[in-house]
């Protein structure tokens, strides 16, 4: 199926627009190259279509550290912009919104949240499932856990034993300088059989392409993100000194990117995050790219609620992602998520939602307690 045959149907015509921004404790901080999170904040987007709703989640950060994004200046885009926007006129499908929204330049992140909870109503007026709409060829999904950086080595080996235990695929390490090589040999060396990556997050120049040669020598499934994410040409100078693969994650925002990424040869493996490229259906356009070039794909998370969540499985499922992501259990990041939560089998593998749209919808007495804002649009706002 063609991402741009997606959310077929009758149109939607929309009454309103609600924002929810939530806050979710962290069962553990998180801490990257960006600095540590505890919470994790979102914003939630509810579309109202009379007969039909549906739910998306915007994943920006407090900060524009990960991107230029951030959750003030995304609420701001969804009230004052996004969301009169989708109310102006009925919409044909979910394809409509990005044609809608083609004028606003960036704000990738809330683009997404409001194309997914367009594409859950259109899907759910359908009675059908994301992952059957966009393509999906299984119904579980490999998954794989990103740890952080702890106080100490030994701290985050007995993290990933952790990990290891409930039965987690493959370990993402999270670096930045100073804090790599050593970390990395340490625990290679307490786990010399574990599937291990790591994820720079860009902290890197090329000019430290020493770290990653040394790296090189650890036998690591890929090595993300070492540099800016503008320097397509630095990753590939860097990937043609290395035997490990490097995949791009914030470098790649769309299925364009990751054609010149592709021919560049600045990688070997992309990440794709629907948040990071504007929405679940562009995707869907990155992954046909990779899979007519062979480029290897996987689904990368950003700490999502089971809103988001749901999504990324669904993606999870297409048949050229051939990598486990970091899609992992709701257990992971939180004692207790917005939706029904996410469970890890012991062999390591999350079912696939199979309910119409997203398959799963905020609890509403876990959205009523998690809130800490809210708005409504309406045509009349």
């Amino acid at each position: 199926m063609s991402p741009d045959d997606a959310g077929g149907g009758p149109g939607l015509s929309l009454r309103s627009v609600a924002l929810f921004e939530v806050a979710l404790p962290l069962v553990r901080p998180f801490r990257t190259s960006f600095g540590e999170e505890t919470n994790k904040r979102a914003i939630l987007v509810r579309v109202d279509g009379g007969d039909v709703a549906g739910w998306g989640e915007c994943v920006a950060s407090e900060e524009p550290r990960y991107s230029e994004e951030w959750l003030a200046g995304s609420w701001l885009a969804l009230q004052t912009i996004f969301g009169p926007a989708l109310l102006d006129a009925p919409l044909a499908d979910a394809r409509a919104v990005g044609e809608r929204l083609r004028w606003v330049r960036g704000h990738r992140m809330a683009k997404a949240a409001v194309e997914a909870a367009v594409l859950d109503a259109t899907l759910r007026r359908l009675g059908r499932s994301l992952a059957d709409e966009l393509g999906a060829v299984r119904d579980r999904v490999p998954c794989g856990v990103s740890v952080g950086i702890a106080a100490t080595v030994g701290a985050m080996i007995e993290e990933i034993h952790g990990y290891l235990g409930h039965g987690y695929r493959r370990v993402k390490l999270k670096i930045e300088p100073g804090r790599d090589i050593d970390v990395i040999r340490a625990v290679r060396e307490a786990l010399p059989d574990t599937p291990l990556s790591v994820d720079a997050n860009g902290a890197y120049r090329l000019s430290d392409a020493p770290v990653f040669e040394a790296l090189d020598e650890m036998g690591l499934v890929m090595i993300e993100q070492p540099l800016d994410h503008e320097d397509l040409v630095e990753h590939a100078a860097l990937q043609w000194r290395l035997r490990t693969p490097i995949c791009l994650d914030e470098s790649i925002r769309s299925a364009r990117d990751a054609a010149a990424a592709i021919e560049l040869e600045a990688c070997r493996v992309i990440n794709i995050k629907p948040g990071r490229v504007g929405g679940v259906l562009e995707a869907k356009r990155i992954h046909d790219v990779c899979l007519k070039q062979g480029m290897p794909v996987w689904i990368g998370g950003m700490l999502e609620t089971g809103v988001g969540r749901a999504a990324n499985l669904a993606l999870a499922a297409l048949p050229g992602v051939t990598m486990p992501g970091d899609t992992s259990a709701s257990d992971r990041y939180f004692a207790e998520d917005l939706t029904v939560p996410f469970v890890l089998a012991p062999d390591g593998t999350m079912a696939v939602p199979t309910g119409p749209g997203l398959g799963v919808e905020p609890r509403p007495e876990r959205l009523e307690a998690c809130t800490v804002r809210r708005a409504v649009v309406t045509r009349s706002s």
